[in-house]
C-alpha cells in the first residue's frame, strides 16, 4: 500500500527529535515506554527498543491511538526493523509490594539491562531519576512525540494485550480480553460478584471488594 505524503510528514515531525541523536556521533539511542499502569490485573510492561534512522516505519505513534489491527501490524515490523529491543514484566504481587512507581522504574531497569546493545541515550515517556546507565532525556507525552518511544509503547502494549487476552481464557468472568484488566464497569461488577482472581493487584481493588 502507498504511504500518502501526509503520513510522510507526520513520520518526519514525529522522529525529528530522534534525528538530533541519531545524527549525533557515537550515540545509541534507544525509546522506552510502559504500558499498564493503571488496571486493576496484571502486570505493568516496559518496552525498550533501538530504532534505525531508516528505514521509518509508517504509522507508528502512540500505541493508544492506533486501532488493534495496525499495533499488531506494527509489533511485528518493530521486531525486525529494530537493532535491539526487549520487554520487562513486572507482576501484581511486587507491584503490591512496593506500589506501582516503584514497579515501573524496576521495570524501566530491567528492560534497560536487557537491551544487549551500548544505549547512550534514552527518550522515556514523563519518568525521570531512573536507575540505569544513560543519559536520560524525559518528554511528557513522549510516545506521541517521538519515533522511539512510539515504537516502545507499541512493543509493550501489544505483548501486555496478548497476555491479557490468555488470561481471559483462564478468568473469563472478569472480560480480561476486553478490558485488559482496567476498571470498566464490566470489570468491576465481576469483581464485586466473584472476588478476585490471581492476577488481579491487591492494593488497586480494596474498594471493590472487601
Amino acid at each position: 500500500m502507498k504511504v500518502t505524503e501526509k503520513e510522510l510528514q507526520r513520520l518526519a515531525e514525529l522522529s525529528k527529535i530522534d534525528k538530533t541523536y541519531w545524527d549525533q556521533p557515537g550515540v545509541i539511542l534507544a525509546g522506552m515506554d510502559e504500558v499498564g499502569r493503571g488496571p486493576l490485573a496484571g502486570p505493568v510492561v516496559v518496552g525498550c527498543v533501538v530504532m534505525p534512522p531508516e528505514p521509518l516505519l509508517p504509522y507508528i505513534n502512540d500505541s493508544k491511538k492506533l486501532s488493534e489491527k495496525r499495533r499488531e501490524a506494527l509489533y511485528d515490523q518493530i521486531l525486525a526493523t529494530s537493532l535491539a529491543h526487549s520487554t520487562a514484566w513486572i507482576g501484581p504481587e511486587v507491584i503490591d509490594e512496593i506500589n506501582i512507581l516503584e514497579a515501573t522504574k524496576r521495570g524501566f531497569k530491567e528492560a534497560f539491562a536487557k537491551i544487549g546493545v551500548p544505549v547512550t541515550d534514552v527518550l522515556i515517556d514523563a519518568l525521570r531519576g531512573l536507575d540505569i546507565p544513560a543519559r536520560q532525556h524525559p518528554l511528557i507525552h513522549g510516545d506521541a512525540l517521538t519515533y522511539s518511544i512510539g515504537a516502545a509503547s507499541i512493543l509493550a502494549k501489544v505483548a501486555r494485550d496478548r497476555y491479557m487476552i490468555e488470561q481471559d481464557a483462564l478468568y473469563p468472568q472478569y472480560g480480561f480480553a476486553r478490558n485488559k484488566g482496567y476498571g470498566t464497569a464490566e470489570h468491576i461488577a465481576a469483581l464485586k460478584a466473584y472476588g478476585p482472581c490471581p492476577i488481579h493487584r491487591k492494593s488497586f481493588i480494596g474498594h471493590f471488594v472487601p
